[in-house]
């Protein structure tokens, strides 16, 4: 069994400052830890509830960041597109580029970012089965990039609620790459009056555990100095000062598995 990974970072770029802190911290627990990572951070966000949402401090700036980043404490960097135009642009720094749940049946999305060559990790859609997950990598593999991986993000339920059905691991696996569980935004309660996503951070130690005890190869965990203050996704990140310790309990979870 390889090593369980990890993916994390804020949602989104908001300053170089909380940019860097969040990814010394991530590395420093990381290597603390010995687990692989990367750091992730949107330099936009455009799947927005309400009109006025933070979206970014503009895209340049933002990816000149990202950039800082993997070159001063050489992290590889996961970001997320959202248009064809987007791919080559933000594949200038990423390494590993996203594709947004709600986008992953886009065809011309996936093709345009498995171009790039960069590694190309599809969310899976709240709206789709784990089985139909082998046609959006079947579109990134026909394009002649074998380099993919899928994160789990949980499944509708409802208007206002995700589940996370561990069941969908198995199917998730049948593709033969990497399957990684989104441990923050599987928590969110999405669709509130207000046009702002809530969530349920409580629940992050709970999912996390299970991902890890069902098989998940890997991560997807978004932290903030202070969740409170972040300008994008804040109600369902997990505090910055509570990842050492949730990690070493889940390397502790890992390890009983491989032991047995």
């Amino acid at each position: 069994m390889k090593k369980l990974f990890l993916i994390a970072g804020p949602c989104v770029v908001e300053s170089r400052e909380i940019t860097f802190q969040v990814a010394r911290e991530v590395k420093a627990t990381c290597k603390d830890l010995d687990i692989p990572c990367f750091f992730k951070a949107s330099y936009k966000k455009a799947n927005r509830s309400s009109l006025d949402s933070f979206t970014g401090i503009g895209n340049e700036e933002a990816l000149e960041i990202l950039g800082e980043v993997k070159q001063e404490l050489k992290l590889p960097i996961v970001t997320d597109i959202h248009t064809e135009a987007e791919a080559a642009f933000a594949a200038r720094v990423a390494d590993v580029i996203q594709i947004p749940a709600f986008l992953c049946r886009q065809t011309d999305l996936l093709v345009a970012a498995a171009k790039t060559g960069k590694t190309v990790n599809i969310k899976k859609g709240q709206f789709l089965s784990p089985e139909a997950m082998k046609f959006a990598v079947g579109k990134v593999r026909a394009a002649g990039n074998q380099n993919v991986m899928i994160t789990e993000r949980g499944t509708s339920f409802g208007y206002h609620d995700l589940i996370v059905d561990f069941r969908g691991v198995k199917a998730l696996k049948s593709n033969n790459c990497p399957v990684i569980l989104d441990c923050t935004h599987s928590l969110q309660l999405p669709n509130q009056t207000e046009g702002v996503t809530g969530g349920r951070p409580d629940l992050i130690e709970t999912i996390a555990k299970a991902g890890v005890a069902v098989g998940f190869d890997g991560l997807f965990i978004e932290t903030h100095p202070d969740p409170s203050k972040a300008l994008s996704d804040g109600a369902n990140m997990l505090p910055l000062n509570e990842l050492y310790p949730l990690l070493k309990k889940l390397t502790k979870i890992r390890k009983a598995i491989e032991d047995e």
